[in-house]
């Protein structure tokens, strides 16, 4: 009804923030929202996510429910039970203490009314009497209604947290004494009133003196009446002053004349109705003593005040004070700066200093991440470790997640450490080892030339194409040098040449044994009479399969090398914990094919010396050819399938011991046998024994 006639309604009890239903009514009451995101920071803060929730059971109770309740879950905070609490009434406290009252060590209370201390007072009771151990309580809506609790109820308050309007630093601690600022004592006293009448009649109210500003009271009243729960009435006072004042003294008063005749009127400020007042109450603001920055009607019509968090403290001396551990300031009109001083905090008795500890399981260290249990809430889980490749870095997380490609979790598996950057290096010991092997083996094969060189007219070097041996030798000790550009950092020269280098030299090494084996088989056709193969046989056959075969590989690189050239690359992801730098082969085709053509020659050379073995002869060197071609496929068989199984500096390794393996089966199965008997064995260095058959 006062809604029809656009009556202003100041309403500091019952919320009716509703504006489109009750769009004149202006909520005097600071607004819940702002405690309510302070309660969740507060939570936050001390990683409280098991609390007991407490709440009138009134339409005032719900409403405060369905707007904490949300923000809590939107956080993370669980609820372990929620308890509506009828006022004036114990009938709601159960006999027997919940199981789940044990387990939770923080309660939080949406009071409305004084009547909410007393409810405190008879839980934490109950605790007592089932000899439990008592809860920190965190209260909202309660203001200062701590005033009416007496020294008997201080032990049960003692260590809870409240949110209070924001005041200024008191000087007197006296909380115990309400006094109103409209009550007749209060009156008597400041204003030197005498009510010998009825407050509310003319003469009892023509007493006072008028235009009193409560602002002018004496500091020491002022701040016992803002200790109050009447502070809310004195700021609905102040609202509808100001708002008075600012209307009539608006320009936009109009002024009537009252009276009839000719320059009979009066001139007379018209009355003004209660709707005008509504645009000076959206806009009044009243400046008192207990905000730095004052308060004001939001938007909504509500009281926009900041809140400090007090702790009540119980002292030696049975005296209880509101210890400010921290504060909720306005940040615009959505945001909000929680700040708390921790250290300020006197928690209660039993948890003997320590900041107590409210939730379901224990934190989820470093390295693990939460597993929700089935069936129960979020805040219960499980700690399950990260799996290989993942970290967590922080208690309770959600879940693990993947380091940089460059970094790798550590064995805890709760931080990222710089991946290892490896390669073949000449430091390491397998470096060192192969290095020192490729050296030792190309100074055996450049005395074994040197020999071949310094005994050049022998029976035993001339036989079988001199030129030849001298081909292969060179090419073994390529061959074993080459083994130098595999062994350190891979660089883009050294990618190039070392596939490349690698099957040329061992193409043109096959391809000597290949004219060898050839020479052989044809210099015994040779020897029957009317056999026209004499007119093969020569250096010219020999040079023309050594270049025919060499030029088919070489044909093959310069292809590889103009499509898809080797390139310097780093693998991050075969081995854990290193970065691999090698050589990308570029086309995997190529290179593989460049091998197969290698194993097609050593086939065809293996067969070819495999059949002329045994021949006669007692220098067969069909059978060396043959040894050293079974080594020479046998190496390179088994190079492909352990190639493929290992990885980063191991398959660089494994190729390096297949080049040598395999170049030291071509100089000892062909060429130690030959030096035997020039330096050893000279008296079968003749050409009457080279020639006898066996």
């Amino acid at each position: 009804m006062l809604g029809i006639y656009k009556i202003p309604q100041l309403s500091y009890g019952f919320v009716l923030n509703d504006k489109v239903q009750f769009p004149f009514v202006y909520w005097m009451t600071p607004k819940q929202e702002t405690q309510y995101q302070g309660v969740v920071q507060l939570l936050l803060h001390f990683r409280w996510t098991w609390v007991g929730l407490f709440a009138p059971d009134n339409d005032n109770g719900e409403r405060s429910l369905s707007t904490l309740v949300p923000l809590m879950i939107k956080r993370d905070i669980c609820i372990a039970f929620t308890e509506r609490v009828v006022h004036k009434t114990w009938l709601w406290i159960p006999h027997e203490l919940p199981a789940m009252w044990r387990e939770v060590n923080v309660f939080v209370y949406t009071a409305d009314s004084q009547y909410g201390l007393f409810i405190i007072i008879e839980v934490e009771s109950l605790f007592q009497r089932v000899q439990s151990g008592g809860k920190v309580w965190i209260t909202t809506g309660l203001q200062n209604k701590f005033s009416l609790c007496d020294t008997d109820c201080f032990p049960y308050v003692h260590g809870s947290l409240s949110f209070v309007m924001k005041t200024k630093k008191r000087t007197k601690k006296d909380y115990y004494e309400p006094m109103s600022p409209t009550s007749p004592s209060c009156m008597v006293k400041v204003f030197d009133c005498s009510y010998s009448k009825h407050a509310l009649s003319l003469r009892g109210l023509t007493k006072c003196r008028e235009k009193e500003d409560l602002q002018l009271l004496p500091q020491e009243e002022m701040e016992r009446i803002q200790s109050q729960d009447s502070y809310i009435n004195y700021l609905n006072i102040q609202v509808v002053a100001q708002a008075l004042n600012a209307a009539y003294s608006s320009r936009s008063k109009r002024i009537s004349v009252v009276g009839g005749g000719r320059g009979g009127g009066r001139l007379e400020v018209q009355r003004l109705s209660s709707w005008q007042l509504h645009p000076f109450l959206k806009e009044v603001r009243f400046y008192t003593n207990t905000s730095a920055d004052g308060q004001y009607l939001d938007e909504d019509g509500a009281v926009a005040a900041d809140f400090d968090i007090v702790n009540l403290v119980l002292f030696p001396n049975s005296s209880l004070a509101r210890v400010k551990t921290g504060r909720i300031e306005r940040q615009g009109s959505s945001n909000m700066k929680f700040t708390i001083n921790p250290e300020a905090i006197v928690w209660p008795n039993l948890f003997q200093k320590i900041v107590p500890r409210s939730r379901c399981t224990e934190s989820c260290l470093p390295g693990f991440a939460k597993k929700v249990q089935e069936g129960k809430p979020p805040c219960c889980y499980d700690c399950a470790p990260c799996s290989e490749g993942t970290i967590s870095t922080q208690e309770d997380a959600d879940e693990c997640t993947s380091c940089p490609e460059d970094q790798h979790p550590s064995e805890d598996r709760d931080r990222c450490v710089p991946k290892a950057i490896t390669f073949l290096s000449y430091e390491e010991y397998l470096g060192s080892l192969l290095a020192s092997l490729s050296l030792f083996l190309s100074l055996t094969t450049g005395f074994v030339l040197g020999i071949f060189i310094k005994y050049k007219e022998t029976p035993i070097v001339k036989a079988n194409n001199r030129d030849l041996s001298y081909i292969l030798l060179i090419s073994l000790l390529l061959s074993f040098l080459s083994s130098f550009l595999f062994i350190g950092q891979p660089r883009k020269a050294t990618c190039l040449l070392r596939q490349t280098a690698f099957s040329n030299i061992f193409s043109v090494a096959v391809s000597s044994v290949l004219a060898k084996t050839i020479t052989v088989v044809l210099a015994f056709l040779a020897t029957k009479p009317g056999n026209r193969v004499r007119r093969w046989l020569g250096k010219s056959l020999a040079n023309f399969i050594v270049l025919s075969c060499s030029s088919v590989q070489v044909l093959i690189c310069t292809i590889w090398l103009g499509a898809s050239p080797p390139f310097p690359d780093s693998d991050i992801h075969s081995q854990l914990g290193e970065i691999i730098l090698q050589c990308n082969e570029g086309s995997v085709f190529m290179f593989y094919g460049s091998l197969s053509y290698m194993g097609f020659l050593a086939s065809i050379c293996f067969t070819v010396a495999f059949l002329a073995r045994k021949l006669p002869g007692s220098f067969n060197e069909a059978k060396l050819i043959t040894f050293s071609m079974l080594v020479f496929c046998s190496v390179w068989l088994s190079f492909v399938p352990t190639y493929l199984s290992t990885k980063g500096k191991y398959m660089v390794a494994v190729q390096i011991f297949s080049i040598l393996a395999s170049s030291a089966g071509l100089l000892g199965c062909i060429f130690i046998p030959k030096c035997y008997i020039i330096i050893l064995r000279p008296d079968l260095n003749m050409k009457e024994h080279l020639t006898r058959k066996s």
